[in-house]
């Protein structure tokens, strides 16, 4: 990503990836009534959406697995240490894909405490003196098979995807 701003807005940005993905379980901690959300909802009532307060999970959604969680003003109101385990927690046990919108200047963090967690920055925004930047992370998008990794460079091709040791 480059430092420059989108020329989407932050809900656009949402709409535009709940339609990617199309979850059907949908976990959103912290804000409450995004419009890309509801609209979501509105163009596909069969799926389920759990919310959240910003803080940890509440025991019943932290057992629970979801195809993409949101995060939208929750960082800004917890202290650090939550926030890293509440985002490392649901990357981790909760759902491989997520997204969060958070205003930096606002919450403390710098870029690479998301980069630290696997997450990249997708897109900035701004309106007035409001930056808000957008992290995402899909675990099936986190890393490249190498080109290495393939029959031609084992040692006994005849056996690549037959033994696991």
């Amino acid at each position: 990503m480059t430092d420059s701003f989108s020329s989407r807005t932050p809900q656009q940005a949402l709409a535009a990836l709940l339609d990617r993905y199309a979850p059907n379980r949908l976990l959103l901690v912290g804000a409450s009534g995004l419009p890309a959300l509801e609209a979501f909802q509105d163009a596909h009532p069969e799926s389920q959406l759990a919310h959240a307060a910003a803080g940890p999970l509440p025991a019943d959604l932290a057992a629970q697995r979801f195809d993409l969680a949101l995060i939208a003003d929750c960082l800004e109101h917890l202290p650090k240490r939550t926030g890293l385990e509440l985002l490392g927690g649901i990357r981790n046990l909760n759902a491989s894909r997520l997204a969060v919108l958070v205003d930096l200047n606002a919450c403390g963090w710098q870029d690479t405490d998301f980069f630290a967690l696997a997450l990249q920055a997708s897109e900035r925004f701004q309106r007035e003196e409001q930056t808000l930047t957008l992290f995402t992370y899909d675990l099936r998008e986190y890393k490249q098979v190498p080109d290495w990794l393939n029959a031609k460079f084992w040692a006994n091709p005849q056996n690549f995807g037959k033994y696991w040791w």
